[in-house]
């Protein structure tokens, strides 16, 4: 007999509706997980709804499945809304999916959800291999005694008058006080010509001793910010600026442990787990090129023995449980630089760099910003747009990986389409695409694609209704962080609970790994007895404009590498930007600020509306329009602490990705 249905005809409401949601959540984990359930007995089975990723604890459910019999093995993948479990025998397992399926259990918030059971094969998942420490990083367990904590608590008077030169009020989501130095979070700075009367807590001086002699710090510090944690807050991706502070980031964790994560700027993400009364000191690499945060949650993923009670989360997913957040207390000492800093890590050293040019007029509003985008982005894109489109035709292999992975019969909304370049790339997903370009609208449907012409912020689908989106260079041509973050949220908007977005933006660092000949190098090719350069990089547009992924697209036959393609050798000779302040870029050069207008040589088209001003190349018999687009170039952590303000989202990957910095979301 077929296990999922009753040969019983007479069947109750509650019982159809039952074998719904379990047929239900078999076509689901099949659809977006690939987890095949089958229609006999065997010993393992995954339980639909009884996972980490909705917050149920590896202690709460081995309570109910042993109820049934003996397990063998309950794998529990991290942040995944599912689990598997191997009963000693068959019958066991047969009667874990008589009783257990449609059973309520809590969770660790106290919510009831309801188990649904299939049987499988065999538990499947994808399994990370163990990573070492972020080079620099060392954790000191019970570094200070019950009793020190209790009194550096006690020592901290949270409702002292708000006017205090040591407290902070205006932080949304947790209590802040500073020592020494006013830490400045929009800078992750200090001013250095301010510091606050009074210097450091005198409390702090003996602990600050013993660790020195001890040898956990090199330097006494002379700042200090103290934070308060409610559960479900957290702080976004950073890095304290290099000429700020000296090497070491001390940071003491005091009234409940703590999950941070650590983010290299290939996208290798570590999460570490910070005991209470533990020592964080993060030095060399760890200080200077990973960022590092909190992920705003009220459970985090642990070991569930007492094997690993600091360091590294591992991927032993027969070893994960959830650890309910407490409140928690953070000291961070830090000691101020008063000299330049010379660390081995130049291209995102902020001393080492070249100067970023002066200060400019930027939108004061969002009617300015809305204003900005319409004539730098949309205005633009609609001249050029069979220009760009010509030069819009090699898929990048990451986001076609991304979208052949997805199940078949997905839906999939293509927000920034451009010419749909990705719209055709796999055959068994349902894809839409939408730009703000109605001539590249027109592209796509020449193309036989589903496009439509709307706006990022306002994108007219239903909410919830898409398994996955993406967004192709599109977020960096909104003119403010407020705007590119509205953009996101509409993204999150779109998926259904567990859909996942794929985000691309490009990068300042673009020089990154020593690849700057890839990326600052025209793509030179013959036309007749004439040398040119193709016309440049990647776009998209204001409200999901273009789809373009980097600075670069084409491709060079010589290089097998996308390569930036702009105009002239050496950059555009064009005049000032009417009534813009904006920096202009000089194509295939260095970012040296993230806020520019990028040039567009436009080329071939006849079509072009004569009135433009010609502001071609000096010298140039025939002279071609010059056309400026704006762009955000974000720097490294910037897209991911954007994604993370949503809040219903969670971060699955982060990456570099020739000359762009990209994220994988989902929704939670």
């Amino acid at each position: 007999m077929n296990i999922n249905h009753k040969s019983d005809l007479k069947l109750s409401k509650t019982e159809k509706k039952f074998l719904r949601k379990q047929s239900k959540a078999r076509h689901v984990l099949l659809k977006h997980e690939g987890i095949e359930a089958v229609s006999y007995v065997t010993q393992s089975l995954v339980v639909a709804n009884g996972g980490l990723g909705n917050g149920v604890s590896r202690k709460q459910l081995l309570l109910a499945l042993e109820e049934c019999g003996s397990v063998e093995a309950l794998l529990m993948p991290p942040n995944k809304p599912y689990a598997f479990v191997r009963y000693g025998t068959i019958e066991e397992s047969r009667k874990a999916y008589a009783a257990l399926n449609g059973k309520e259990i809590a969770d660790d918030a106290g919510q009831k959800i309801v188990l649904y059971l299939n049987f499988v094969e065999k538990a499947q998942w994808e399994n990370v291999g163990l990573q070492a420490l972020p080079p620099g990083v060392m954790i000191v367990e019970d570094i200070i005694s019950s009793e020190d904590e209790k009194m550096l608590l006690e020592s901290i008077n949270w409702t002292e008058d708000t006017d205090s030169q040591n407290f902070q009020k205006s932080l949304k989501h947790r209590r802040v006080k500073h020592f020494g130095y006013e830490f400045h979070y929009e800078s992750n700075n200090v001013d250095k010509e301010k510091p606050l009367p009074g210097g450091l807590p005198d409390f702090c001086n003996s602990i600050l001793e013993k660790w020195l002699k001890a040898g956990y710090i090199q330097h006494k510090p002379d700042q200090l910010t103290v934070n308060q944690y409610e559960p479900g807050h957290g702080i976004p991706a950073h890095i304290d600026t290099h000429s700020a502070f000296e090497d070491e980031i001390v940071s003491l964790s005091l009234g409940s442990e703590i999950v941070m994560d650590f983010k290299h700027p290939e996208g290798i993400t570590v999460q570490i787990m910070l005991p209470r009364r533990s020592l964080l000191v993060m030095t060399g690499e760890s200080r200077y090129l990973w960022t590092h945060g909190i992920t705003p949650r009220k459970f985090d993923t642990v070991q569930a023995s007492e094997r690993h009670r600091s360091g590294i989360i591992t991927s032993d997913i027969g070893d994960l449980t959830l650890s309910k957040r407490g409140v928690r207390t953070s000291f961070t000492f830090r000691k101020v630089r008063r000299t330049p800093c010379n660390c081995s890590y130049p291209l995102v050293c902020d001393s080492q760099r070249k100067a970023t040019p002066p200060s400019f007029p930027f939108p004061e509003s969002d009617k300015e910003a809305s204003q900005l985008e319409r004539e730098h982005v949309h205005q633009v894109y609609e001249e050029i747009a069979g220009h760009f489109s010509s030069t819009r035709h090699s898929p990048w292999p990451h986001i076609v990986d991304f979208l052949k992975a997805l199940p078949s019969g997905s839906i999939v909304a293509d927000v920034g389409c451009g010419n749909g370049k990705y719209l055709g790339i796999n055959k068994e997903l349902y894809m839409i695409g939408c730009d703000r370009s109605r001539n590249l609208v027109d592209i796509c449907r020449e193309r036989q694609f589903q496009a439509f012409v709307c706006d990022a912020l306002a994108v007219p689908v239903r909410s919830e209704s898409c398994d996955a989106c993406i967004s192709i260079a599109v977020i960096h041509h909104f003119a403010t962080a407020e705007r590119r973050v509205a953009a996101l949220r509409e993204l999150a908007r779109l998926l259904r609970p567990g859909g996942k977005a794929l985000i691309y933006v490009w990068a300042m660092e673009q020089e990154y790994r020593n690849q700057k000949s890839k990326y600052l190098r025209g793509n030179r090719r013959s036309e007749g007895n004439k040398e040119e350069t193709s016309s440049e990089t990647s776009t998209s547009m204001q409200g999901l404009l273009v789809n373009e992924e980097s600075v670069g697209c084409s491709k060079d036959p010589a290089l097998s590498v996308p390569v930036i393609n702009d105009i002239t050798e050496g950059g555009c000779k064009s005049r000032k930007v009417t009534n813009s302040g904006l920096p202009i870029h000089t194509n295939r050069t260095s970012f040296h600020s993230q806020d520019v207008l990028v040039p567009w040589h436009l080329k071939g088209n006849p079509g072009i509306d004569k009135t433009v001003e010609p502001f071609g190349p000096v010298g140039s018999p025939n002279p071609s329009p010059v056309f400026h687009r704006f762009y955000h170039v974000f720097c490294g952590g910037e897209l991911e602490t954007a994604c993370q303000a949503l809040g219903d989202v969670s971060i699955l990957k982060s990456y570099y990705d020739q000359g762009n910095w990209c994220v994988i979301l989902q929704k939670v």
